[in-house]
């Protein structure tokens, strides 16, 4: 079956000596493994396009029984330079793609996750807002997607101390198992807000040392608890060094 898709590049690697098999993430058929021949050749006609994070319309013949398709054709649906240009965006955005693509299975299709990847995308190439604060957000949007949303209990209150449970997902003022974390005051205003609105002030909290690579922490392991496979991210090396540089 020839398709024509929208679709966001997760991974790429080289294969023989001129071709790359591509990890892509298709509105039609989910995470899918691409065979592209001749992408390192220098006149290929995917020079530039097959890089993580990029936003293609792809052409491909689809089979189920292969483990592995062929691409046709590539172009770029939406450039997002910025995104290439700025290492903390790049660093980023690295973080996120691999994240997002850990929580799918191949061939899993699931448009509300890719129209939601996409638009985090354009919205990292275009904002202003500095990059690692975009994250913990991300996580919280994710956790809701993959069904495994965080919760603001009955009990929570910005004038007490506030836990995140990991069992329940609950945010509130009791710490009812020993898979707690405790919350710093702005890190839980971080989460109430992006729980209750989607508000741009969560962006402007001022969060001290070490709180937002904590935050960031926390949400990491409350996705593990929750969802099966789950790993560290190789790419996280230079996303940790930005949230150091941040501090």
């Amino acid at each position: 079956m020839i398709t024509h898709t929208e679709a966001i590049i997760f991974r790429a690697v080289d294969y023989q000596e001129s071709s790359k098999i591509v990890t892509m993430f298709t509105r039609e058929h989910g995470k899918i493994a691409l065979m592209v021949r001749g992408a390192k050749k220098p006149k290929s006609k995917f020079s530039g396009l097959i890089e993580v994070g990029n936003l293609l319309d792809v052409v491909y013949y689809y089979k189920g029984s292969r483990s592995v398709q062929i691409l046709s054709e590539a172009s770029y649906s939406e450039k997002t330079w910025s995104v290439r240009t700025d290492f903390e965006k790049m660093a980023t955005m690295t973080s996120a793609v691999e994240l997002i693509s850990q929580l799918l299975h191949d061939n899993e299709v699931n448009k509300p996750l890719f129209d939601f990847t996409r638009r985090m995308l354009l919205w990292l190439d275009e904002t202003d807002i500095h990059p690692p604060m975009l994250f913990p957000y991300l996580q919280v949007r994710l956790a809701m997607l993959v069904g495994v949303g965080l919760q603001l209990g009955e009990s929570s209150n910005p004038r007490q101390t506030n836990y995140l449970n990991l069992e329940s997902g609950l945010i509130s003022t009791e710490s009812v198992t020993s898979h707690t974390y405790k919350l710093t005051d702005n890190q839980y205003q971080f989460l109430a807000i992006a729980l209750r609105s989607k508000s741009s002030l969560l962006f402007d909290i001022p969060f001290q040392n070490g709180e937002l690579k904590a935050l960031i922490g926390h949400l990491d392991r409350y996705l593990k608890y929750h969802v099966e496979g789950l790993k560290d991210r190789k790419s996280d090396a230079i996303f940790e060094h930005i949230l150091q540089e941040s501090l």
